[in-house]
């Protein structure tokens, strides 16, 4: 896969997820094998109005290079503005949202709402690829529904523009996350344009990234839900598509230790009160699976400041690790 300065043979890609792709967890799944990490997605609004919270989401380090920050809007002008904030940060990539499904979103003609009005899809994109120096990207979904299915034409429209890859995740708007998704769009789409193709929509175990590249001859995939579930899922993917076989899971101490870390780079980055309670999203995959994993989740989810959470999760280890690390703790 070939994008601008980029050059990444199956790329295995971590998905831009809002109030998820911080930068703790972007670290995270960057030092478990992720190639490319995005931001959350940014809002254009926000970013002209000079909104500091909007602009501390673009925040990352050089660590999680390369690194693609993704903006929304329906409006033109505004993204075009948020593309100039994004670039003077210098990511290695720009990435247009035009795939999230949520009403507050779509319905306000950003987002997948832009598949309803491809003219002004086209028009964000143009304008975005000619106010910066950047590859841009775009992400986006098959269609409003399955009765207006346009990805071709998207596709066509995304390479005629200059978007350096286009990534498309295998439902349709109205399906939100549900349902079956259809990846036999891509082969369709990869005859039709040349830049590289990204696949994303249930992509969750070194078996489905394997299958979807060899069923789809896409140029990566895209991993969301799976990161969330189990962030080794990017080392196990390459592994398997290298090895043609499976590494053992995560284990028990192994995910605590994980945990740990990310508890610390959360509290250094949000200080320890918001850094505490916003990982708690995380608790249950990183620890799905474990012995008594409610409990010690209830247990968790009342701690507001780290050292007793470290303290719970160092009596965790000690008291089944003995029994579990000998095998694998299944996921």
């Amino acid at each position: 896969m070939q994008i601008g300065h980029l050059t990444i043979k199956k790329a295995i890609l971590l998905a831009p997820m809002e109030d998820v792709t911080d930068h703790p967890f972007r670290l995270i799944c960057k030092r478990l094998g992720a190639d490319v990490v995005f931001t959350e997605f940014v809002n254009s609004e926000g970013l002209v109005r000079g909104s500091s919270k909007t602009h501390r989401k673009m925040f990352f380090s050089e660590e999680e290079r390369p690194i693609g920050i993704q903006v929304y809007g329906g409006d033109p002008d505004a993204m075009e503005g948020a593309a100039h904030c994004a670039e003077a940060l210098e990511p290695d990539l720009i990435d247009i949202n035009c795939g999230c499904w949520v009403k507050d979103v779509a319905l306000r003609g950003a987002g997948a709402g832009l598949l309803r009005d491809l003219p002004r899809m086209e028009k964000i994109a143009s304008t975005v690829v000619n106010a910066v120096n950047r590859p841009v990207t775009l992400k986006t979904r098959l269609g409003w529904d399955p009765m207006s299915i346009r990805i071709i034409d998207v596709a066509k429209m995304c390479e005629d523009v200059g978007i350096a890859a286009l990534t498309v995740h295998c439902r349709t708007r109205d399906q939100g996350h549900k349902g079956a998704v259809d990846y036999s769009w891509i082969s369709r789409i990869k005859e039709a344009v040349s830049i590289p193709i990204i696949v994303n929509g249930d992509i969750l175990t070194p078996h489905d990234v394997r299958a979807v590249f060899e069923s789809t001859g896409c140029d990566g995939v895209m991993i969301g839900r799976g990161a969330i579930l189990n962030p080794w899922i990017f080392r196990q993917a390459k592994h398997f598509l290298a090895k043609g076989e499976l590494l053992p899971e995560a284990s028990l101490s192994e995910r605590v230790e994980l945990l740990k870390e990310h508890l610390k780079l959360s509290v250094e980055y949000k200080g320890e009160k918001a850094g505490v309670i916003e990982l708690r999203k995380h608790y249950a995959g990183m620890l799905r699976g474990l012995p008594h994993v409610s409990t010690i989740r209830m247990d968790l989810m009342q701690f507001t400041e780290a050292e007793p959470i470290l303290d719970h999760l160092t009596r965790f280890i000690d008291l089944y690790s003995p029994l579990l690390d000998s095998s694998a703790v299944p996921v």
